[in-house]
């Protein structure tokens, strides 16, 4: 029998007008929406390449329901109506379909569309086909029906392809983005996307995964929520879901970390046999369920979503976190942060204090400086900060931020607490800094007085000196450690001192040696320059004529270079190891410079000092520094004592150690 055309009720332009924002991608998804709204668990994509190796037909074919023939009218016909039913607040995920457009997108890609589907009739499948032509979308051409002894479902071809947008990589790279969240929404009911042949790998945009359970105490409703942070944004707000004992959505809504401006993209899958039997309404109407009522003012659904936003915003904080040292560097870099001196010590101190308010600010509302301020207003925003900053009027500055801010409950609590203790931070931080200093001394005690974990001067004792050069002073930069020779020590030097410094030559014949620890620190207030050269010897090494020897040579070459030599200059040099040899000679150089009355002197010459010290004397200058501090703390040290580490474990560790100064001058090269 000839096949019968219809028309869609809406005119050609009408269609386009309302298809214009669909994509080619876009409009794939919705066929294969299509399927998953037909109560598919599967859907296979293939996408086949023509002669000239683009790609020339795509398949979708999904193993749902099919599409009963007596119901196109309601299906095809009604262009913008469409039987599916949309709740105004909750809706539900099994009913994608956007009014019952998607049938028609495949304009946007191709010329030609068939369907072939199959659906059961009583105990009979049956199939027919339709044909769309995109130059007549309004119109659609059923055949008839006939027996089949195929499975239920819908192939939807498309031929006579018009771009080439789609391919199986660009699909793979949008369907996961698409599908992510309701993928693992189901992923228990064994839904899946193919592309051909392949199965659709969503878990890459898994950033973290967290499972729990939470037990309603009074009639012991027990949930299981697991929580999904993304890497992407998702096809729709971030959500919750809500999950029936089998498994089974019932309905979901938007989470209360929509629109926030900070990229925290997340999805909760919330399960119980609470759900089973819940009124998915907002009127306020209540069903009755076995062992009680189940609806969104039920006290177990207010207990379980005051677990579920406690955990959010405990799982966002961190994410947020990570974020902020970004915003700052962006903020720094675009100039909205003042002038501050990076020479004057009070300066750089309220620059750390204002990024740490832009911080607090920023973790209670990311968008603030993400979306709602150009360039000049933030630079106007952050001085006013600094300007309250400056006058202590932080309790004044909340409620401004009250007024002006969008916060939850939750939210403008902790901005309220943050800024009223934010000078604490402060304290915090010095507190945790001269803690790390104490670790800091006893891992290196380890590596220097332990044996059995064989430390070296490289690979040890070096790494750790090179972190903590606030041994020999504090307020120093570090100019070379180790590999750089004293040509590389000059450039830096030079560059340090804001000279010319590529020509910069040594004719010396030590020229190429390395010093261990090379510092500079410069007195802004008598514009000095102090400089310190540290010297580190194994610990099975001990110190005497030659170990001194070395460090003099070291001396020489940076007294016949001129530019080391300026009159604003001053060198010390120390020589540290374990022990002193038998013969007494480093004992004798210091009895020679005791009326110098400088502790482990062994050598002077104006502007020039050598030092020669044991680690354990080392330690006992950094204990009597510390010493009154360490009385008011009570640190328990006993804490602090490193075990069961290598020394290579040892020097690991301190990666997170926030005592740790700043890294060597980059290389001039």
């Amino acid at each position: 029998m000839a096949k019968r055309t219809e028309d869609v009720l809406i005119t050609s332009i009408g269609i386009k007008n309302s298809l214009k924002r669909y994509k080619s991608l876009q409009a794939l998804a919705e066929y294969v929406w299509n399927g998953f709204d037909a109560h598919a668990s599967r859907v296979d994509i293939e996408i086949y390449n023509n002669d000239l190796d683009g790609t020339g037909m795509i398949a979708v074919k999904d193993n749902g329901s099919g599409i009963d023939r007596s119901l196109l009218s309601q299906k095809f016909k009604p262009f913008y109506q469409s039987e599916k039913i949309y709740e105004p607040t909750i809706k539900h995920s099994a009913t994608h379909g956007k009014n019952g457009v998607g049938r028609l997108t495949f304009f946007t890609f191709a010329n030609f569309a068939t369907w072939k589907t199959c659906y059961r009739q009583n105990d009979l499948i049956l199939s027919y086909e339709i044909e769309i032509n995109a130059a007549t979308l309004q119109r659609y051409e059923p055949s008839d029906e006939q027996k089949s002894d195929e499975f239920t479902g819908t192939t939807v071809i498309f031929s006579d392809l018009t771009n080439s947008d789609i391919t199986p990589d660009t699909a793979r790279i949008f369907l996961a983005q698409e599908f992510c969240w309701f993928l693992e929404l189901n992923k228990n009911q064994g839904f899946s996307i193919y592309i051909n042949g392949e199965q659709l790998n969503y878990s890459t945009h898994i950033l973290k995964s967290e499972e729990h359970q939470y037990t309603y105490p009074n009639t012991k409703t027990l949930f299981t929520v697991r929580y999904i942070c993304w890497d992407i944004k998702l096809s729709e707000y971030s959500k919750y879901y809500y999950i029936k004992e089998d498994g089974t959505e019932i309905a979901k809504e938007n989470t209360t970390l929509n629109n926030k401006g900070d990229s925290f993209y997340h999805s909760v899958y919330i399960q119980s046999r609470f759900f089973n039997y819940f009124d998915t309404n907002d009127s306020g109407m209540i069903q009755l369920t076995i062992g009680g009522l189940s609806h969104k003012k039920s006290p177990e659904f207010e207990f379980i979503m005051k677990e579920v936003n406690r955990h959010l915003y405990d799982m966002r904080r961190p994410f947020i976190k990570e974020t902020v040292s970004k915003v700052i560097d962006a903020l720094d870099i675009e100039g909205a942060f003042p002038d501050y001196d990076p020479k004057n010590i009070l300066d750089q101190y309220r620059k750390s204090q204002i990024s740490e308010m832009v911080s607090t600010i920023y973790v209670a509302q990311p968008k603030l400086f993400t979306n709602s301020m150009n360039k000049e207003q933030k630079k106007t925003f952050i001085r006013l900060l600094d300007l309250v900053m400056e006058s202590g009027e932080v309790d004044s500055l909340f409620k401004i931020l009250n007024e002006i801010l969008d916060m939850t409950e939750v939210e403008r609590t902790d901005l309220a607490d943050i800024l009223r203790y934010s000078h604490m931070s402060s304290i915090t931080k010095t507190i945790k800094l001269i803690q790390d200093r104490y670790q800091a001394v006893e891992d290196l005690k380890q590596l220097v007085f332990n044996p059995n974990l064989h430390a070296n001067e490289i690979n040890h004792l070096q790494k750790m000196i090179e972190k903590h050069y606030w041994l020999f002073g504090e307020q120093y930069n570090l100019v070379t450690a180790a590999e750089p020779n004293f040509v590389e020590a000059l450039k830096r030097y030079l560059r340090y001192l804001h000279k010319e410094y590529e020509s910069a030559t040594v004719n010396h014949p030590d020229k190429l040696k390395q010093m261990d620890i090379f510092a500079v620190r410069q007195d802004i207030t008598h514009g000095k320059y102090h400089n310190i050269v540290v010297e580190l010897k194994h610990p099975n090494i001990s110190l005497g004529e030659n170990q001194l020897g070395q460090v003099k040579r070291y001396m020489r070459t940076i007294m016949e270079i001129p530019e080391f030599n300026a009159s604003t200059m001053s060198w010390e040099f120390y020589l540290v190891g374990n022990k002193f040899t038998s013969d007494h000679y480093i004992e004798g150089e210091l009895e020679t410079n005791k009326s110098h009355g400088l502790p482990y002197l062994v050598f002077m010459a104006p502007r020039y000092k050598i030092y020669a010290m044991r680690w354990s004397e080392v330690f006992t200058d950094f204990e009597m520094r510390h010493s009154y501090l360490n009385e008011r703390l009570c640190l328990e040290r006993d804490k602090l004592q490193t075990s069961n580490l290598s020394a290579d474990g040892i020097v690991k560790q301190q990666e997170q150690n926030t005592a740790i100064m700043p890294a060597e001058m980059p290389a001039t090269k």
